[in-house]
């Protein structure tokens, strides 16, 4: 094996696998849900479940929240990119995680498994099937879906781990080099 794909491959622990089956799950319940959406629901017409929430089957030709769903199609091509190549950089690093990294892991997890979810859609069907409608009176927020949710709660976790939990991280890593070095056996003169 070659050097430079070795140095990649070792430090990968087998333990990270089990992130990819919160990443599976996500997946599994984004496609189960947006089935039973598009077979149930009429497309565009608002089923009201209470007060501030509707299922509203709707077919997002776009990014998050409908962003370039008006720009000519080229976006698919963009956006299908632009998440297998996201998904690939999320695989190696949550592989690569060390073990304690909990947080990090249930984000980076989340925010793949909410990836792949909609890029299934985007290959598949040439859109992202949106159904999940949240609104105040006539204030709507863009439809979404079960991916959408996983990625911004991913997302939270990301963010959650960057501002509070690394810096403890990297705190108990100096401390665990500190006691691990060997005490100075010169004397000073």
């Amino acid at each position: 094996m070659p050097n430079a794909l070795q140095s990649f491959i070792q430090p990968m622990r087998r333990t990270n696998l089990a992130w990819l089956g919160l990443s599976i799950l996500a997946i599994l319940v984004d496609q189960w849900t947006k089935q039973i959406a598009s077979s149930h629901l009429a497309l565009g017409e608002a089923l009201p479940v209470c007060p501030n929430l509707d299922w509203t089957l709707l077919h997002n030709h776009g990014a998050a929240f409908s962003f370039l769903s008006d720009a000519g199609g080229w976006q698919r091509y963009l956006f299908t990119s632009l998440a297998v190549v996201v998904s690939a950089i999320f695989i190696a690093w949550l592989l690569r995680l060390p073990k304690r990294s909990r947080i990090l892991a249930a984000g980076i997890a989340l925010v793949l498994g909410g990836a792949i979810g909609n890029l299934w859609d985007r290959v598949n069907l040439g859109y992202v099937v949106d159904f999940i409608a949240v609104h105040y009176q006539n204030h709507y927020f863009p439809a979404f879906n079960v991916a959408d949710s996983a990625i911004t709660l991913g997302t939270i976790f990301l963010i959650i781990d960057m501002l509070f939990l690394d810096k403890l991280r990297q705190q108990r890593i100096l401390q665990q080099q500190q006691a691990a070095a060997p005490e100075s056996t010169h004397e000073p003169k």
